[in-house]
């Protein structure tokens, strides 16, 4: 969730103490749900961090003897009174879910003026060593920068050896690029959080790496970078995929353009189903079409098997057979939600309703797994264009959602009794 980040001015700390044992999602949640509609529209949490004016908010718990404590940080790039009245709001937070909690703003940091005396120590330390060993030219003083970048920030991780950034280990989410040409370029313009599988295959460090954190694939925008990426959904737990644009490498892209193609990263899940998307239209076009000899070559198609989503035959609802869940729904509200589906067809938005089938939130599904965690309202029904995943709904179920409707199923393990699951062709083929 957020827009395009600007520079955080300040940073506001709180200590939080809860009579209960919580986690960290339910602090985030409890943030955003207690000054939703506080401030107004302008100082709205949500919008300010939607608009890049407030930064993630971090939160770090621990619990004993029954009880929750923590520290609440909040970067900010509005200006020194605005930044004042969010931090009061979040002093107004009085529960965390059932339990009663007390929040107390430590202090507010200006970050540039600590980033000012960082400037005036480093600029005393510099000088101090050009006065020792001679000025340096300006050119040679930039070639040590970019060596030491290059070489020293460099490092090895893993039993594997691998290429990797400094941040790694400390950061929640790491970028998996295909070798250590694209590990450098990215320390060369602020990514740490960077390691490189150095070699064709997926060795082991990014199997067990990707279990325990959030992975983004960056991979190379050529046929190179799509077999890496069936290799790694094949044997890694892939969060989102990024890729330079076509004909170009990871370590070929300027600061801007990684940015921008960082920020264009999708989801998993997302990603593969396109790539079945895009199988089915080129099969389809094979069948349909006359191909000449020497179109042969041009016209076939890499085995790309783990892109698919396919359903389960159990369940496909049979061609003649109602799918149970819609005989739950007074005919009155499924032309509703029948028009909602026809909206949200190709739209890659999620929307979540109330029990007239109403929209209470609209999101993209991007979001809608984080939305979901964090919301503390009752919500009726979610309907998304999206594929409908193990993850998604065990959240939704947790949430006391009545009905969860993608555009697809895909791999469920465990199917909950509580929640009613439909795809959108269940409800379009059953229009009149």
């Amino acid at each position: 969730m957020g827009g395009t980040p600007t520079t955080a001015k300040y940073t506001i700390y709180a200590n939080i103490e809860i009579d209960g044992v919580v986690d960290k999602p339910d602090v985030i949640g409890a943030i955003f749900g207690q000054t939703e509609g506080l401030l107004g529209e302008d100082l709205d949490l949500r919008e300010l961090q939607k608009s890049g004016r407030i930064g993630r908010i971090q939160v770090d718990m621990e619990s004993k003897s029954g009880k929750s404590f923590g520290e609440i940080i909040i970067p900010s790039s509005l200006d020194r009174v605005e930044t004042a009245i969010i931090a009061a709001a979040i002093e107004t937070i009085d529960k965390v879910g059932p339990c009663t909690a007390r929040v107390e703003i430590k202090k507010i940091e200006d970050v540039r003026e600590e980033k000012r005396r960082k400037i005036i120590d480093r600029a005393r330390d510099i000088l101090v060593h050009w006065e020792t060993e001679g000025a340096f030219e300006i050119k040679e003083l930039s070639e040590e920068i970019m060596k030491s970048v290059r070489v020293h920030a460099i490092g090895k991780y893993g039993p594997d050896n691998l290429p990797c950034g400094p941040d790694v280990d400390k950061s929640d989410t790491v970028i998996v690029t295909e070798g250590r040409a694209d590990v450098v370029n990215m320390l060369r313009h602020g990514y740490k959080n960077v390691i490189g599988m150095d070699g064709a295959s997926v060795p082991d460090t990014i199997k067990e790496l990707s279990k325990k954190k959030t992975v983004i694939a960056f991979v190379d925008g050529d046929r190179g970078g799509e077999l890496i990426l069936r290799e790694l959904f094949q044997v890694a737990d892939i969060d989102y995929v990024a890729r330079a644009p076509p004909g170009k490498e990871v370590e070929d892209l300027t600061g801007k353009e990684l940015a921008k193609y960082l920020r264009a990263k999708i989801p998993a899940e997302q990603y593969l189903l396109m790539m079945g998307e895009k199988k089915k239209e080129q099969l389809q076009e094979q069948e349909t079409k006359p191909r000449h000899k020497e179109e042969e070559a041009v016209a076939e198609i890499p085995e790309t098997k783990k892109y698919e989503a396919p359903e389960k035959p159990a369940e496909k609802p049979a061609k003649n057979e109602k799918p149970a869940a819609l005989t739950s729904i007074p005919e009155s509200d499924l032309e509703k939600l029948r028009l909602l589906v026809k909206e949200l067809q190709g739209s890659l938005e999620a929307v979540l309703t109330d029990e007239k089938w109403e929209i209470k939130q609209k999101v993209a599904v991007r979001e809608l797994a984080e939305l979901l965690q964090s919301s503390e309202s009752k919500t009726h029904a979610v309907v998304f264009d999206g594929v409908i995943t193990q993850r998604l709904l065990d959240i939704s179920n947790s949430k006391g959602v009545n009905y969860l409707i993608g555009a697809r199923i895909g791999n469920i393990a465990k199917r909950p009794q509580n929640i009613n699951i439909m795809v959108f062709d269940d409800l379009l083929k059953e229009a009149p």
